[in-house]
């Protein structure tokens, strides 16, 4: 049973007032594999079962044993996404693959947040992320329109899903929302300066921890100034973010400092991630050892490197992705203000 209410989700009072939003949930669900289909994008079926369950400092796994028929256990995980086993196909040969299931995320509960919850992951083979980002608002209006919804609302936020997205660059983001110059607090090949970010957020008047680490203050000016402002009034592209915020994007050409990363955001609430893929096995790895050093730092742990998903790089092609929280949007599609009312079965707590 969840903190804001006392009747499971099983018992046939509760389950009348929810089965609306899982209707809608079921009509979103065919309406974006018809989608996917009309366009050409095969549906995969990765399984959620790794032995790398993706190497960024800040997203936690759950964690198995995979006894064999000798008896003898090997440590494996439940993965945060289907990334590498879709990249895996793409160097196969695929070139237009889409997975719409089940991935696992510990440390995560709220509102927004469950530990169990579906992605819909997509990539195009030769193809640049401005591609990936207007399919990403495609399906954002798909969404709208499969429920008749005029306007999305999250708390005290609307957002009209039909209306032209703003385009922003994390700096610029920074900038208008924070007063922060953010490409000033790192070197020409994007190399960030703790300190120097740190001076600025004192200079702004904005509150300093103790953890001076770029990375952190990164985070924080995004969660406390930035993000409240995305996706107001109209949905929000955040792009160009930071290359060292974007462990498996490709840099902008002519600029180190940044990456084709995006996100987008509706009313506050972040519904997308995508990249144009980094391919480079060499500065792939590089990454995931920071990530993996910044992780032990955090919090005394790392997950190991996924060797097989490296060694398939050098067979990608360039490419394009996005993973979006396909119960987010369902969220913002229906009305609903928690993400266990459009969950069929909720994680138990």
């Amino acid at each position: 049973m969840t903190a804001f209410t006392t009747t499971p989700f099983w018992h046939p009072e509760r389950h009348a007032d929810r089965r609306p939003a899982l209707l809608a949930r079921a009509r979103l669900d065919a309406a974006t594999r018809n989608w996917l289909a009309e366009r050409d994008f095969l549906v995969v079926d990765p399984p959620g079962l790794q032995r790398s369950p993706g190497n960024e400092t800040h997203l936690h796994a759950f964690g198995t044993n995979m006894i064999g028929n000798d008896g003898l256990g090997q440590a494996m995980y439940l993965h945060t996404s289907p990334e590498f086993t879709m990249k895996k196909l793409l160097a196969a040969g695929e070139t237009r693959i889409a997975s719409l299931q089940h991935v696992w995320r510990n440390r995560e509960r709220s509102a927004l947040h469950h530990p169990e919850f579906t992605m819909l992951e997509f990539y195009r083979a030769n193809a640049p992320y401005e591609t990936i980002i207007e399919d990403s608002l495609a399906l954002i209006r798909l969404a709208a329109d499969v429920t008749g919804i005029g306007r999305f609302q999250f708390r005290d936020r609307t957002c009209d899903p039909r209306a032209l997205a703003e385009r922003i660059s994390v700096a610029e983001a920074f900038s208008l929302h924070a007063g922060i110059d953010l490409l000033a607090s790192m070197d020409d090949d994007g190399v960030p300066d703790g300190e120097a970010l740190a001076a600025q957020m004192e200079r702004v008047g904005l509150a300093v921890p103790d953890d001076r680490a770029w990375s952190y203050l990164f985070t924080q000016i995004l969660v406390e100034k930035v993000e409240p402002q995305l996706g107001n009034g109209q949905v929000t592209v955040l792009d160009r973010y930071p290359a060292c915020e974007a462990a498996l994007a490709r840099p902008v050409p002519g600029d180190r400092r940044v990456s084709e990363r995006f996100e987008i955001y509706a009313c506050g609430v972040e519904l997308a991630n995508g990249f144009g893929e980094l391919t480079d096995p060499v500065e792939q790895r590089r990454r995931f050892e920071a990530e993996m050093a910044e992780k032990h730092r955090l919090y005394g742990e790392r997950y190991p490197l996924d060797e097989d998903f490296l060694a398939a790089l050098d067979f990608m092609p360039e490419a394009s992705g996005v993973a979006l929280g396909f119960d987010r949007l369902v969220m913002l599609a229906t009305g609903a203000q928690r993400i266990e009312a459009v969950l069929w079965a909720p994680v138990a707590e």
